[in-house]
């Protein structure tokens, strides 16, 4: 593990909730702390997914570590976090046993963060739920904060709420660009949870309210196996861009590799991808520098430039080449826990859960949000939840 060198956003998080949130914490005697504190991630390590879920994998292990070398959980006499590990597979019942498999052996698990596909986290959840285990996600589906539940607690912006907000981002920068207001959209996407989430609005009154027409709209069962038929139908429709809703490296290497194969690069019809998995190094790597430069991506966290030591030390520690959306996430839903546990001075789940709904936090994790703000409202969504723009320039996705 990498010691901090210092002093800048990452050593205020650190610092932060390290010093304060003890003296907000009741004492407890020491004979009753845990000695450890266990944190669940629940993620795809397995399949088509398999790449997010080792991201996230990434970035609660170095929150793990920053916590534990920053003295542990001070309201429970120090106690130090442990991470225990849950594979999703790659269906929806697969997940769904896994989070059976996580209640059932690990009764004093705390609380969790996962599964990053939607469709996987509408199913742990109802289990987790059950269980009255405070769950923390990046997933952005609608349904996953539209069920009613106490325990599930959504950090990023719905897919409602980035359709909403990408559209007439992408529309804006087109015109700035020069090549006059955009008319005619495509769309092409998976049918998991937060696509369909993303399409419903742009189908029921975004296009529309923007004078857009949709020309195709495309839409397949994950894991995509051939590409042509639905690029071809793209291609007839004549778009000015085209928005990309699927969910995997392997979908999105198939799709750009036939659109490239008709002639379509983001230098000749814009092409909007949406999701962190649009932002990974393996993109590049699969489907080529040439066929992602100046591709735009809506997602839900991007690491700013305030973050420039944190994300030395994730490269040093995961020789990964950036620290991005699938990795932030879960480093601040551990040290969201973590603020939680002090707070508290407990590891009970009732009691973390009714103080997630509680905090209301602009420091500390809050800083690893561009909206620089933690607090959850009454059905689990992270208030004032912001969409992040990038944009794939020499190789790296840069925001803008």
């Amino acid at each position: 593990m990498t010691t901090p060198s210092s002093i800048g956003r990452r050593t205020a998080i650190k610092m932060g909730l390290a010093g304060t949130a003890a003296a907000l914490a009741p004492r407890r005697a020491r004979a009753q702390n845990p000695r450890e504190v266990k944190i669940a991630l629940v993620v795809p390590l397995s399949g088509p997914w398999a790449r997010q879920g080792i991201l996230e994998q990434m970035g609660a292990e170095l929150a793990i570590d920053d916590v534990n070398s920053s003295g542990g959980i001070k309201a429970l006499g120090g106690a130090k976090m442990k991470l225990v590990l849950y594979d999703t597979g790659d269906t929806a019942e697969k997940a769904k046993n896994a989070a059976q498999r996580l209640v059932a052996q690990e009764p004093d698990v705390a609380g969790g963060i996962g599964c990053w596909l939607s469709s996987f986290t509408l199913a742990v959840t109802e289990v987790t739920e059950r269980a009255e285990l405070p769950w923390l996600t990046l997933s952005y589906s609608d349904l996953i904060t539209g069920r009613g539940y106490k325990y599930i607690f959504q950090s990023s912006p719905t897919a409602d709420a980035q359709s909403t907000a990408l559209l007439p981002r992408v529309v804006d920068l087109a015109s700035k660009a020069g090549g006059g207001k955009p008319t005619k959209v495509a769309f092409v996407g998976d049918n998991s949870a937060a696509s369909v989430s993303f399409m419903k609005p742009i189908r029921a009154h975004v296009a529309k309210d923007l004078g857009l027409t949709i020309v195709a709209d495309e839409i397949y069962t994950p894991p995509l196996a051939d590409a042509t038929t639905l690029v071809q139908k793209i291609r007839s429709g004549r778009p000015d861009f085209i928005v990309c809703q699927s969910t995997n490296v392997g979908d999105d290497k198939l799709l750009l590799d036939k659109f490239a194969e008709r002639g379509i690069t983001p230098s000749t019809v814009p092409l909007v991808g949406g999701g962190g998995h649009w932002t990974v190094p393996e993109l590049m790597k699969v489907a080529g520098k040439e066929h992602l430069e100046g591709m735009i991506v809506g997602l839900a966290n991007w690491p700013g430039k305030d973050l420039g030591d944190l994300e030395k030390r994730f490269v040093a520690k995961t020789n990964e080449p950036w620290f991005g959306h699938d990795s932030i996430f879960p480093y601040a839903h551990v040290w969201i826990f973590k603020e939680a546990m002090e707070r508290t001075g407990s590891t009970d789940r009732r009691k973390l859960g009714e103080m997630l709904h509680k905090i209301d936090l602009k420091d500390g994790p809050a800083k690893l949000f561009p909206d620089g703000r933690v607090k959850y409202d009454e059905s689990g969504r992270r208030v004032g939840a912001e969409l992040c723009i990038v944009q794939w320039q020499k190789g790296r996705p840069v925001a803008v």
